[in-house]
């Protein structure tokens, strides 16, 4: 049977989503021709305003409404340690638990010579940056965690960051996230209690 157009154009759109697959994009196409027309319209209007109301912050590279981010520009966070990140969503994940005072920096992914992502492709650069350009005692970066997730891509980025920052500025201090952290797991899964093992048991590469 064929399908009408417009629901096909939906069902592809649906399917191009990570996670989708094809009969996932069938139901959710179909069950929206059942909502009312008001919620589709502000539906349509939350998606179109996606990218256009929101900004990479230009310090950490975390997606905000405004630059800096409130994280960044908060006095009250410790700006001598650094977490880093694959993802904007594993800051959501930390944000939760409240145990963690100091700043995040975002990659937006990690180096997958299979998908073609290489170190050039992430904010690798950005945050290199960020420790050479603090060199007052007050605002020096002190230690850089790395928390990209505990994958073969994951681990890979991990020693490539560690290679980078090595003597890039005086008494810093390159951890990794410890136990508690499952491998192959994203972080954006785990639980609370889970995330703050892993800030305190980290270990210095």
């Amino acid at each position: 049977m064929k399908i009408a157009k417009p629901l096909a154009a939906l069902i592809e759109s649906f399917h191009k989503l990570p996670g989708i697959g094809p009969k996932t994009a069938q139901r959710l196409t179909y069950y929206l021709l059942h909502v009312p027309q008001s919620e589709l319209a502000s539906f349509a209007e939350a998606l179109e305003n996606l990218k256009k109301d929101t900004v990479l912050c230009s310090i950490c590279k975390n997606v905000s409404e405004e630059d800096p981010c409130p994280i960044c520009s908060d006095k009250a966070r410790d700006p001598s340690m650094i977490l880093v990140f694959e993802q904007p969503l594993d800051i959501l994940a930390f944000e939760k638990t409240s145990k963690f005072k100091g700043l995040y920096h975002v990659l937006h992914g990690s180096i997958s010579p299979l998908e073609n992502i290489g170190p050039d492709e992430l904010y690798i650069e950005e945050l290199i940056s960020r420790v050479k350009t603090h060199s007052a005692e007050a605002s020096r970066v002190k230690e850089i965690i790395i928390a990209t997730n505990p994958t073969m891509e994951g681990e890979a980025t991990a020693m490539y960051l560690l290679k980078k920052l090595k003597g890039k500025s005086p008494k810093l201090t390159v951890t990794r996230l410890g136990m508690g952290v499952p491998t192959g797991a994203d972080l954006e899964y785990a639980d609370e209690t889970t995330l703050i093992q892993a800030i305190y048991g980290r270990r210095e590469l």
